[in-house]
């Protein structure tokens, strides 16, 4: 009796789950641990394919130049970041470069200015590329000829490409440039290019220059060789010598075509972001001449400099082999202020 008591105690006392009860279970947690490793994995996978993209990332940070974010907006027409064709611009290519033009005419101290705005480190002038014909037969040309220099795939003495902050040249305007204004002014303010004027009040000091050039091309003043500026006072000196003889017929007539043609010029490119210097005031005081030309291209100021001599100074009788007939006729005339010692 008391062994089946012991056995039935202990039947009572031992709780055994349903087998049904049990499979649920064990289903459940399975499903549980599946769940938690597909969870798991899918986070894994995110975190490779952020640390993936990130790497892309940091190459294309890498290769792509760092630009200059603290500019002020109205300039951003202004800023170009070329990509030349003919070499690498490397740690310069984030440097931005301002487009310029210097506009004027022969024998209006273009080639001193030039000289001058060469001096500064960051500036590559690149003289008169539309000289030859050839470069500016038509808008076509002209316009390819602009793209290679802007683009800084064009090579002087004068360039410094790689680093250049400012990137020009100059134009004359009997070089195509008043042939083709429409074109030329569209491409100036499509591409932001900065326009330099440069021009003489004077125009009887520049006729008497320019006759001098040209008599100086045959002639070859200085040691059988022509050249259009000089680096010495005795260079100056011997070429000032010549006094050209001008035509007091067709004086007037000169003076006040070559008057209409800067006006002209300056009416087709009024719309363009341009300065106008006159070659007698940078005469006067280049300093604050140049400072305002590194103000308009947002250049740091340094101290410009040139070797070139003006040659001829002083009084225009000294200059003027008929004088006396060119003051005759020009007295009474709004061009008798021509006569006057101006510098």
């Amino acid at each position: 009796m008391a062994e089946l008591l012991c056995s039935f105690n202990k039947d009572a006392l031992t709780i055994k789950p349903p087998k049904k009860a049990s499979f649920v279970l064990r289903l459940m947690l399975s499903a549980f641990a599946m769940a938690c490793g597909i969870y798991i994995c899918s986070i894994c996978l995110k975190q490779m394919n952020l640390q993936n993209k990130n790497k892309f990332l940091f190459f294309d940070d890498f290769e792509q130049p760092c630009y200059d974010t603290v500019v002020d907006r109205s300039q951003i027409p202004y800023l170009h970041y070329p990509i030349p064709k003919t070499f690498n611009r490397a740690e310069c290519a984030g440097n931005p470069v301002r487009l310029f033009a210097i506009v004027s005419m022969q024998r209006s101290g273009s080639g001193w200015f030039e000289t001058l705005l060469n001096s500064h480190i960051n500036v590559s002038s690149n003289g008169e590329i539309f000289g030859p014909k050839s470069r500016r037969d038509n808008a076509s040309l002209i316009i390819k000829t602009l793209d290679k220099v802007y683009n800084l795939d064009w090579f002087t003495s004068s360039s410094k490409n790689e680093c250049s902050a400012a990137i020009g040249f100059k134009w004359m305007l009997n070089q195509g440039l008043m042939q083709h204004p429409k074109e030329i002014v569209e491409y100036f303010n499509d591409r932001g290019v900065n326009v330099i004027f440069l021009l003489r009040r004077n125009l009887l000091r520049r006729l008497v220059s320019m006759l001098a050039n040209v008599y100086d091309k045959d002639a070859k003043l200085l040691n059988g060789v022509h050249v259009s500026h000089v680096h010495s006072d005795e260079e100056a000196s011997l070429l000032s010598k010549y006094k050209p003889k001008l035509n007091i017929t067709s004086l007037k007539s000169d003076l006040r075509g070559m008057e209409s043609t800067a006006l002209k010029a300056l009416d087709y490119f009024n719309n363009t972001r341009h300065i106008i210097i006159y070659y007698e005031d940078l005469i006067k005081d280049p300093t604050q001449k140049l400072i305002e030309v590194e103000d308009f291209l947002k250049l740091p100021q340094m101290n410009l400099t040139s070797q070139q001599v003006k040659i001829h100074k002083g009084a225009l009788s000294e200059h003027i082999d008929n004088f006396e007939e060119v003051n005759k006729t020009l007295s009474g005339t709004a061009y008798e202020k021509f006569l006057q010692v101006d510098y």
